[in-house]
């Protein structure tokens, strides 16, 4: 039990020289590539810098003692940070005390949520995101994210947290726009793609060992914060209207409290519900790829606790939301990453970081961490999920056309909101008008397939419908409609068999309909019967007055049914 909750004693047990040397590889791979990324998500969220530091150390720590994932590497993320200013930036202004105790309050929220969620096994709720809504969801922040730092590349003011607003303002302001700022922030832009897509090529052309060449590649973002912070100390860039990062506190991460007042506790609580499902779902999707290239297992409901802890360490040491980032897990797993100990090692070069290298970045320009921002969050966007929709589905399209409209055009919480509502929407849909199939015999064998899709054998007095899906109230009504009209005046069926092998399910509404049809039939003078009925579906339906009352019979397979209701040689169907 106690191994449940704590997995570090699992894997702790067995760590050893070998783990430790892959680990702190990992850790300073992973700690280079995340001090600039953690700056710059702070500046997402609308925090000080700062606060991506501190939230980058606690909570690893603590994912690291209550995680499963040996690979998954928690801190801020472009999504979440985003969905933290859309969130935070309704309850208080950026830039004061308030915005920050608000950020630490979400923080909590969220974590609580989480480890709550952990205890009582609900991971099951982050399958109401279906994959295309989500796809959807994270290609629409993409965009947004990308857009909103546009503001720093042309170094002028422009608010909004909707696509419109924000290309609104970036108009209005367009002839503000910092020249100093344009070229630094492009240049940095177009060496951080190009540093992403050729440099480790480059590198390995020139004979560069694979692992030199890979952190080197890494260290791409820290090449730029370095250049770039240079530049503007060196020829005064400040004082020619560059916008800074400024002080940053040198200090380990501080002992905070959230505010907890009634009032700002519910407008917070919505968002931090969204932002913990979103937040598990992309850590779980992450941890569980990472997971199968090395044949481990993932606890889906530990990875709640795991996150609900890391989130609990961000808001009482000045952080805000975290979870666990795509691609520096997926950094922290090419780079040999054995355990979560590595995720402690990282923390620990964060903190050291922290005390000793934050006055360095006081000249660290805007316009840098905008461009870590839009290299990072680009790739993410991923259109070409429209057009696969389109083709396979066209009720998973609309899911994610909508989504990325609405979380374009109304904002993050709306659009994942309406994400969720029309994931549940279509599933009712389609669930309520379940795949019912009339079926008969292959020739020469037991087996029933679609007389529609098969040469198959029927008979003019039997009638076979499969269904394809467990019956409840919101489909149970169909059935009823379909066999009405299927059995009409005048036709010569006698019989009406229902094949239950793909239904794992019969509510009480379906039940009172099975219930109807099977009176409904008995007055035409048609018998009711059922075949290949599951254990479980069989054990409730006893406990009912169907069986004692069906006009009818229940047959182990269909091919007994066959048997016994349609002695006669079968009429061959052709496949329609």
């Amino acid at each position: 039990m106690l191994r449940r909750y704590l997995p570090i004693l699992d894997w702790g047990r067995r760590y050893d020289r070998r783990a430790l040397a892959n680990d702190l590889i990992a850790a300073v791979i992973v700690t280079i590539m995340l001090i600039p990324q953690s700056l710059a998500y702070a500046l997402l969220a609308g925090l000080p810098p700062e606060a991506g530091i501190y939230a980058s150390i606690v909570p690893i720590l603590l994912y690291a003692v209550f995680g499963t994932s040996r690979a998954l590497a928690v801190g801020p993320v472009a999504v979440v940070s985003l969905m933290t200013a859309a969130a935070v930036g309704q309850v208080a202004q950026q830039g004061t005390a308030g915005y920050a105790a608000a950020a630490l309050t979400l923080a909590l929220l969220s974590g609580a949520m989480l480890v709550l969620m952990g205890v009582l096994r609900l991971g099951f709720v982050a399958n109401f995101l279906s994959h295309p809504v989500i796809a959807g969801f994270i290609t629409a922040s993409g965009i947004l994210i990308a857009t909103s730092q546009l503001k720093h590349i042309l170094g002028v003011p422009a608010e909004g947290h909707t696509l419109p607003q924000m290309l609104a303002a970036l108009w209005a302001h367009l002839g503000q726009t910092n020249p100093i700022t344009l070229v630094i922030g492009v240049l940095a832009t177009g060496f951080l793609f190009w540093v992403r897509k050729n440099l480790k090529p480059f590198l390995r052309g020139l004979g560069t060992p694979p692992l030199l060449a890979d952190i080197l590649t890494k260290a791409g973002p820290v090449a730029a914060v370095v250049t770039t912070t240079l530049a503007v100390w060196a020829l005064g860039l400040a004082e020619r209207g560059v916008k800074v990062v400024g002080a940053v506190p040198q200090s380990l991460p501080p002992l905070t409290m959230p505010a907890l007042s009634p009032g700002l506790v519910g407008q917070l609580l919505l968002p931090a519900l969204l932002i913990s499902v979103i937040g598990f779902v992309e850590s779980i999707s992450v941890a569980q790829t990472l997971a199968a290239k090395k044949r481990q297992r993932i606890d889906p409901d530990q990875e709640l606790i795991g996150l609900g802890a890391a989130n609990l360490g961000a808001a009482f040491t000045g952080g805000y939301p975290v979870t666990g980032g795509f691609a520096r897990s997926v950094v922290n797993f090419d780079a040999g990453a054995e355990t979560p100990a590595a995720g402690a090692f990282t923390a620990l070069g964060l903190a050291i970081a922290a005390v000793a290298l934050t006055p360095l970045v006081y000249y660290l320009p805007n316009a840098t961490l905008a461009a870590t921002i839009i290299v990072a969050v680009l790739g993410l966007v991923d259109l070409s999920i429209l057009r696969k929709t389109w083709a396979y589905s066209r009720a998973d399209f609309a899911a994610v056309a909508a989504t990325i409209l609405v979380t374009l055009v109304v904002g993050v919480e709306a659009g994942v909101a309406s994400g969720v509502l029309l994931s549940v929407l279509l599933h009712l849909y389609k669930t309520s008008r379940p795949h019912v199939a009339e079926v008969g015999l292959v020739p020469g064998t037991q087996h029933f397939r679609n007389v529609n899709r098969h040469q198959v054998g029927t008979d003019a007095e039997v009638l076979t419908l499969r269904v394809d899906e467990s019956l409840y109230f919101v489909n149970a009504r169909f059935l009823e409609d379909l066999i009405q009209r299927r059995v009409t005046d005048g036709c010569a069926i006698r019989h009406v068999v229902l094949m239950f092998s793909a239904v794992n399910a019969v509510d009480y509404s379906a039940l009172e309909s099975l219930q109807a049809i099977n009176q409904r039939l008995r007055d035409m003078g048609v018998g009711l019967h059922l075949s290949e009925v599951k254990g479980p579906v069989m054990d409730r339906l006893r406990k009912s007055h169907l069986l004692d009352e069906l006009n009818g019979r229940v047959f182990l397979s269909q091919f007994d049914a066959w048997q016994a209701l349609s002695p006669q040689p079968a009429r061959h169907t052709a496949a329609q």
